[in-house]
């Protein structure tokens, strides 16, 4: 029976010091529809694997200067053979070897003579049960990315926000940096939403997120939905200066959208309203206060007309901040 049209694709490493073998195993090999390259000893092996990801290594276990066992040992060292099964092909069959292979990370051995019978279904299950695994795995990754992302937007949701801003609030509290929080709010969207309904109002949200993602650009920033019509901005490693920059930046790239908003008290297109804080997080601070203070800021800004961005300065508790 030959391989399937997958399977077809699929290319097999023989590592062998007997030429008569890595015949003999090609050929067979071939009729069952896989693609081959060979290798005549382990360091051989070693390079033409880096070059080629072979999707299954076919190893001989007694060779001269490496053998196999060491030359698996070896390949598990490469990012590229994590999806890549090692099948030890061995005339030793002593429960030592047998133990030695799987040891150093061999997923199965076939015995010398080979049973041909036997060889065909073991690579064949190795190659189905790697890629099987490679698949779950990028889906398991692409789930956990979906659970952090706020569904309408596509940007970080509330829960990512919480997770990231803490883990950057500790990092930022070890390494002694400032930390940058912007807290920006679309203004007047109930009116929006009741002039031109939710559709539309879903679509504006969505404009709005894209341009901060294209505004926020440094890997280690972070734009988040923090609910309802209001975004989030972490950013690590920026002083006050700086996020000055990149609310005056928000503010203006929302102008710029000229998404029309003919309700709204401030402009006939719809505007953005943005607070921000620093401050570099000390032992005895607060990771709340600096949403609080964020939010204030926010609050401000509204207060002042909207359409504008404000920095919280730091109050005293004992003091009435709001």
């Amino acid at each position: 029976m030959k391989a399937d049209a997958q399977e077809s694709q699929s290319l097999v490493l023989i590592v062998d010091d007997e030429p008569f073998m890595r015949l003999i195993l090609r050929h067979f090999l071939e009729r069952e529809g896989y693609q081959i390259a060979e290798a005549q000893n382990g360091i051989e092996a070693i390079k033409v694997f880096k070059q080629l990801h072979p999707h299954i290594v076919l190893l001989d276990a007694i060779m001269p200067d490496m053998d196999g066992f060491e030359c698996c040992s070896q390949l598990q060292n490469f990012d590229c053979s994590k999806y890549t099964p090692i099948l030890i092909v061995t005339g030793l069959e002593d429960q030592v070897s047998v133990d030695r292979a799987f040891a150093v990370g061999a997923m199965d051995y076939v015995t010398k003579p080979i049973h041909w019978a036997v060889l065909r279904q073991r690579v064949k299950r190795l190659i189905e049960q790697s890629q099987l695994q490679k698949k779950l795995e990028a889906a398991n990754v692409e789930l956990q990315r979906l659970a952090t992302i706020d569904g309408l937007t596509q940007v970080a949701n509330r829960r990512r926000f919480e997770e990231y801003f803490n883990q950057e609030w500790q990092r930022m509290k070890r390494d002694k940096r400032p930390l940058s929080l912007i807290l920006c709010d679309v203004d007047f969207f109930k009116l929006y939403n009741d002039t031109y309904g939710h559709r539309v109002g879903d679509r504006c949200l969505q404009k709005i997120a894209k341009t901060l993602k294209y505004i926020i650009k440094r890997p280690g920033d972070l734009v988040a939905r923090y609910g309802g019509e209001e975004f989030a901005v972490i950013l690590p490693n920026t002083n006050a200066e700086g996020a000055t920059h990149v609310a005056e930046k928000i503010c203006h790239a929302a102008r710029t959208l000229a998404i029309p908003h003919k309700n709204s008290q401030v402009s006939p297109h719809v505007t953005l309203s943005a607070g921000f804080t620093t401050e570099i997080p000390q032992p005895d601070s607060d990771i709340e206060e600096m949403i609080s203070a964020a939010d204030r800021a926010l609050y401000q800004a509204k207060a002042a007309g909207r359409d504008r961005f404000v920095q919280n300065i730091q109050l005293p508790k004992s003091k009435n901040s709001s």
